[in-house]
């Protein structure tokens, strides 16, 4: 188990993590810190679980609308999934019915030619 020193509000913060993610740790409190810098600047000092909680619900609401793009995106390239396989369908049953008249077409031509060779 790892463990980290981190800084938010200029306090220091002893927490511990898995290995190997320690560095991931440092930028989440990074994160958090600038969040609640920006809101000391915006609102001034509103104490401190105040102001966490106001970061919290800040980036809370970023990853809600991030995940709301995720699920937007991925309903988007499920949907160029489809519309590629029925493309793919399509044009398969344009290939089978020119086949098909290719075929009919090759059909009638030999019968022209017995006709052809029988006059």
């Amino acid at each position: 188990m790892g463990q980290v020193v981190i800084t938010v509000n200029n306090r220091n913060f002893t927490m511990e993590c898995a290995d190997g993610e320690e560095d991931h740790l440092k930028e989440l409190a990074a994160l958090l810190d600038n969040q609640v810098r920006e809101i000391k600047l915006g609102v001034g000092e509103v104490g401190d679980i105040r102001l966490l909680v106001m970061a919290g619900l800040i980036i809370a609401d970023q990853l809600s609308e991030a995940l709301e793009k995720v699920e937007t995106l991925s309903a988007e390239i499920a949907g160029v999934h489809k519309t590629g396989s029925e493309a793919i369908e399509q044009s398969k049953e344009v290939e089978r019915a020119a086949a098909d008249r290719i075929e009919a077409a090759a059909k009638r031509l030999e019968q022209i030619s017995r006709l052809a060779r029988q006059g």
